[in-house]
C-alpha cells in the first residue's frame, strides 16, 4: 500500500519589531536575511503563510515593506489613531493575538502556530495553543530576548534564532561589489 506523506499547514506570525531589536541588540549584531528566513520558516517548520506584524506604515520605508512582501511574507499594520503616530509605541501584540484566536474561532484550515517574538505578552496564547494542540514553537530572536515567563517551557517549544545552526542559515551578508 502506497502511503502519502502528510504535509504540515502551519502558520508563522512575526513581531517584526521584536525581531529586528532582537538581533540588532545581540552581541554582535545581526540582522535576518528575510528571504531566507522565509525558507527556513517553510522548509523547517512547513509553513504556509507567515504574517509580518509591523506597528504602523512610515513614510519612507516602502523599500522595506517591498522586501518583507518579496521575500513571501504577508505583510500586516496596527491601526493608530493619525494623531499619535510617531508617538505610540508600534505595538502589534494585540493584534497578532487576535488574529491567531479569529483563525481558530473561524475554524480555519491550519495546523500550528510558528510564533516570532521574545514578548512575554504572547505568554497566555502559548500556553493555550499547546493545550489545544495548535502550537509548534516561539523563535526567539536572542537568549537575552526571551522573557522569563517562558522559562518553564518544554524545550521542544521554543528555539533562539541565534543559535549558530540557525543564525548561519538566516543571516544577512553584505554583498560584496
Amino acid at each position: 500500500m502506497n502511503k502519502k506523506k502528510i504535509q504540515e499547514n502551519n502558520f508563522a506570525f512575526i513581531d517584526g519589531q521584536n525581531l529586528y531589536m532582537g538581533t540588532d541588540s545581540d552581541k554582535p549584531s545581526w540582522h535576518v536575511d528575510l528571504k531566507k528566513f522565509r525558507v527556513y520558516l517553510r522548509d523547517k517548520y512547513k509553513v504556509s503563510k507567515a504574517f509580518y506584524f509591523l506597528g504602523c506604515i512610515i513614510d519612507g520605508n516602502d523599500k522595506l515593506y517591498d522586501e518583507i512582501q518579496d521575500s513571501g511574507f504577508i505583510l500586516k499594520f496596527r491601526e493608530h489613531n493619525p494623531a499619535m503616530l510617531g508617538v505610540k509605541k508600534g505595538n502589534v501584540d494585540s493584534d497578532i493575538i487576535f488574529h491567531i484566536m479569529k483563525l481558530l474561532y473561524q475554524k480555519e484550515e491550519f495546523d500550528k502556530i510558528v510564533l516570532v517574538s521574545g514578548d512575554g505578552d504572547y505568554k497566555m496564547l502559548v500556553d493555550f495553543l499547546i493545550k489545544e494542540y495548535k502550537f509548534k514553537k516561539i523563535l526567539f530572536p536572542n537568549k537575552y530576548f526571551a522573557s522569563s515567563l517562558y522559562k518553564k517551557l518544554g524545550s521542544e517549544y521554543f528555539d533562539y534564532l541565534s543559535n549558530e545552526n540557525i543564525k548561519r542559515k538566516i543571516i544577512y551578508k553584505k554583498k560584496t561589489p
